[in-house]
């Protein structure tokens, strides 16, 4: 894959301090699979996606380059099944009962994200 190659955008809550600190951490990894990232709050992103600012941060998403969208912990396997070294996580995240439990860890990070930022000290 070159690294000139879109495959789409991981879009990410801008004012979220963990997820602006960690996004930037993985760039150059998404980067390797065409994987672009951008603020969930960017202007394009409502448009391209078609979904409302409510809709759109309440999960983290991947914007493929033909429009469709992957949400939620759907996005960390699509990255983790991509990456050699993340696939073992991939496997896990796939297994019938740690499915569960990941989306469940998912979930309540995303819905508490912001709190966890502000207990950290992460803007």
């Amino acid at each position: 894959m070159s690294r000139g190659a879109i495959r789409g955008w991981v879009l990410y809550d801008g004012a979220c301090g963990v997820c602006s600190r960690w996004v930037p951490f993985w760039t150059p990894t998404l980067l390797k699979l065409g994987l672009h990232t951008a603020p969930l709050q960017s202007p394009w992103v409502a448009e391209r996606s078609g979904l409302s600012p409510e809709v759109l941060l309440k999960d983290i998403r991947l914007l493929h380059q033909d429009g469709s969208l992957t949400s939620g912990p759907e996005v960390y396997r699509y990255v983790s099944k991509r990456v050699w070294w993340l696939f073992p996580v991939y496997l896990l995240s796939v297994t019938p009962l740690l499915r569960q439990l990941f989306d469940w860890s998912y979930r309540t990070f995303a819905r508490h994200r912001m709190r966890v930022s502000e207990v950290c000290r992460l803007g």
